[in-house]
């Protein structure tokens, strides 16, 4: 069975338990699409000759999907190659620890506001070393290996940046990982403080218990940052693909389907391998659902110049 069969066989047979009325409508809505993605549900264009007819269904083009998800990053591809200046670019990832996970998962109008606070950490950092501004480019993910919920940042930037204050372009910058770090989870832990005060932080846990594990991860001495410096334009763009529009499960990761449960492939970063996973089919839809995001929240963020 071709995979793009195999995601729709999953959610024609799960269908009782996402196609309700107290589900996320951003959920009911793309799994619908994504059902209807090149069928006559959504139409078709017709190219007709003499002698022959031939009809191209519309595709759903839902951030869930896999098929629309590779053709959106050759898209993307082509357009920010015409619109990026040809100088050298730099890949951060801004990570954080698994004990806030939850608090993002419950609170998913909170998510909005992460791209912006990565960006700030940069623009701020960059501003006191260089006096410089960068370009940059922020996808939020919320989705590990397993489909976990696992909320962070992929942060594409210039590695060069605009003096204003001479009008002239600095070619080369370096990337502090210790400072962005600590100022990365000042600004996380600061802006969960807030929401907390502002009481609009819903959890299963009580205030104090909350304050208690924001005290707690912001002593955490370590939290993961990434950084992949001084790429090419192409180097650039081929490492970004991978994370721009990027659905949560490719096609080809899909191994089996059965009435009962589901089997993909995912690389284990501990194992340094790919390993076979296997999630009820309950289980494997609820999680894929956790990864749509809500209507008018952008996959991309552009800050800076």
């Amino acid at each position: 069975m071709r995979d793009r069969e195999l995601l729709r066989q999953i959610l024609e047979a799960s269908r009782d338990l996402w196609d309700q009325p107290e589900t996320r409508p951003a959920v009911r809505e793309n799994f619908a699409k994504m059902l209807d993605c090149r069928t006559p549900a959504l139409g078709a264009e017709v190219f007709s000759s003499e002698t022959e007819e031939k009809f191209v269904y519309h595709t759903c083009k839902s951030p869930a999907c896999p098929s629309c998800g590779y053709r959106a990053t050759l898209l993307w591809q082509r357009e920010q190659w015409s619109a990026l200046p040809d100088i050298p670019y730099a890949g951060l990832v801004f990570t954080m620890p698994s004990l806030l996970w939850p608090i993002f998962k419950q609170n998913r109008h909170l998510l909005h506001d992460l791209p912006a606070l990565g960006a700030a950490v940069i623009e701020q950092w960059m501003k006191a070393k260089y006096g410089v501004r960068l370009l940059i480019m922020v996808v939020p993910h919320t989705f590990g290996g397993y489909l976990n919920f696992n909320s962070h940042l992929h942060i594409l930037v210039s590695a060069g940046g605009l003096q204003e204050a001479e009008g002239r372009w600095i070619a080369s910058l370096r990337f502090n990982k210790d400072s962005l770090m600590r100022m990365w989870r000042f600004a996380v832990i600061t802006f969960l403080r807030e929401a907390l005060k502002r009481h609009v932080l819903k959890s299963n846990r009580n205030g104090k218990d909350l304050s208690r594990i924001l005290k707690s991860e912001y002593e955490r001495p370590r939290w993961i940052i990434y950084i992949r410096e001084s790429m090419s334009k192409r180097h650039f763009l081929q490492y970004a693909a991978r994370y721009a529009r990027r659905p949560p499960i490719a096609q080809s990761r899909l191994l089996r389907v059965t009435d009962r449960e589901v089997e993909f492939w995912t690389k284990d970063k501990k194992q340094k391998r790919s390993v076979k996973t296997r999630y009820s089919l309950q289980d494997f839809v609820a999680a894929l659902a956790e990864h749509i995001p809500d209507r008018y929240r952008h996959a991309i963020r552009y800050f800076g110049l």
